[in-house]
């Protein structure tokens, strides 16, 4: 009996220990030592567009204590006049009362910020204050962001299976688009049949998501950048965690046009899109050509390159870090590539196409090949990249096809002394680029593509991308090796 009897008080007494923790632990304190820490005194957005709601940043709030603290308030200084907006525990608004953090633990407060125009054409710095008030301590973390006013393109019409659009150069109309605000596109901004855009230096185009830039069938479209002022096309996602993600919009279209009107982009930056630019005949081969100089088109999830049946005369353009084909010219046409480079070293999926594709058909709808001719060169030209072979084609028989490699380094599994179209080629040695991960593809003091190039193709293109005279002895590629004043 005396067993039992004290197995029945003790366990009493132990339940009543719990209940009492449990309690100690639950009470707020009200010391006024007490305070927070957070994980950063200031939060910084990057360019946020006017009237476009940035990506959301958190602070980390501690109460490092081992007491349980209540934050009686969590506001924004400037209330209702704040372009920013907050959320704690799932609550929020402008100002966040009676917010509790346990012992030795944490909240996220997640901060967002919506700028409206303030007819700026240079980005303006907006600020507040998050202020918490813990046991009658005031802290603060600094908010600053940068607004940017920009122009607005949102689509407005749809035809049939297109994507939407809205008209910014109407038929028979030439518009220019400038460098004095940035342009955000939502959907397509459609260059229609007749007219023209040109897109002057210094211009930043930004597209949003699945959205882009399209040329219709004899519509024209001018890129007139420059080496100081190159005119930039990207997402619409400004802050520093975006500036190297691929696929954050869709495309540059080009369509066939009329014999002398061109399309031209000089000196240009296309980055961070699904494919870069598209080319291709749409209704009817195509009397015009894509003439692309001074350019760099990378980091796209599919193709830097795609086209059907068109023209193209490149010179001094990079295309790499593509998810797909760097250059994919399909359905014949005539191409040509001088002081190009093509750098494929994809690596966020798995790549199984070359660097560079190219074939001379076309598909009928029973799935029929129909022959188409093709001209394909490269001169001076860097072609390289992770997988073994960086070059493939599907040629029939039926049609005119010429391909010539003439002064190229190359990556491929083929023996070029079998192949009369490759003309003192190099093979599968490493280009030596600068910095990869850093999108610099300038040849370093070791790279064996200095010196390699053929005269008669660089006095054709006489100066680099960078505007360094190549004539005296001529790189491969779209750069010419300069020696860094470090270098020894």
């Amino acid at each position: 009996m005396k067993n039992k009897n004290t197995s029945f008080w003790i366990i009493p007494i132990f339940l009543l220990l719990i209940i009492i923790s449990c309690r100690k632990d639950d009470i707020i304190s009200t010391d006024i030592t007490l305070k927070l820490t957070f994980s950063s005194d200031s939060v910084v957005f990057d360019t946020v567009f006017s009237s476009l709601g940035t990506i959301t940043r958190n602070v980390m709030v501690y109460n490092t204590s081992n007491k349980r603290i209540n934050i009686s308030s969590i506001r924004l200084e400037k209330g209702t006049q704040s372009v920013y907006k907050i959320n704690a525990d799932g609550i929020s608004g402008n100002i966040i009362n009676d917010v509790e953090i346990a012992a030795n633990d944490s909240i996220y407060i997640l901060v967002r910020a919506t700028i409206d125009p303030q007819n700026a054409n240079s980005p303006y710095v907006v600020e507040d204050d998050l202020v918490f008030l813990t046991n009658n301590n005031e802290q603060r973390v600094k908010l600053v962001a940068w607004g940017q006013d920009a122009i607005y393109i949102l689509a407005d019409q749809q035809v049939g299976g297109f994507p939407k659009f809205k008209i910014v150069a109407d038929s028979n109309e030439t518009v220019y688009w400038t460098a004095e605000k940035p342009y955000v596109i939502y959907g397509y901004a459609l260059i229609n049949s007749y007219g023209t855009l040109v897109i002057e230096e210094g211009a930043n185009i930004h597209f949003h998501d699945k959205s882009g830039l399209w040329a219709y069938v004899d519509g024209v479209l001018k890129v007139r950048g420059s080496k100081e002022k190159p005119v930039k096309f990207q997402g619409d996602r400004l802050d520093q965690d975006y500036r190297n993600i691929p696929g954050q919009w869709d495309r540059i279209w080009l369509m066939e046009g009329r014999q002398g009107f061109n399309h031209e982009i000089d000196y240009a930056i296309i980055r961070n899109g699904y494919i870069g630019i598209q080319a291709e005949s749409f209704l009817r081969p195509t009397s015009n050509q894509l003439n692309i100089t001074n350019t760099i088109i990378e980091n796209h999830t599919g193709i830097g390159i795609f086209t059907r049946l068109f023209a193209i005369d490149a010179n001094n353009l990079v295309v790499a870090n593509n998810g797909n084909y760097g250059i994919a010219l399909t359905a014949g046409g005539a191409y040509r590539f001088q002081h190009t480079t093509i750098a494929n070293n994809w690596s966020l999926s798995v790549r199984n196409t070359p660097a560079l594709f190219y074939n001379n058909f076309l598909m009928d709808k029973l799935g029929h090949p129909i022959p188409v001719p093709i001209n394909v060169s490269f001169g001076n030209s860097i072609i390289y990249g992770s997988n073994s072979e960086e070059i493939e084609s599907e040629l029939i028989a039926g049609a005119d096809t010429l391909y010539l490699f003439d002064h190229c380094l190359i990556k491929t599994e083929r023996d070029l002394n079998n192949f009369g179209n490759f003309d003192n080629c190099i093979k599968n040695e490493i280009p030596q680029f600068k910095d990869y991960s850093n999108f610099n593809f300038r040849p370093d003091s070791l790279s064996p593509v200095i010196g390699k190039g053929k005269l008669s193709i660089a006095i054709e293109v006489p100066i680099d991308l960078d505007g360094i005279d190549r004539t005296a002895s001529p790189d491969l590629g779209a750069y010419q090796y300069v020696k860094d004043p470090d270098e020894e």
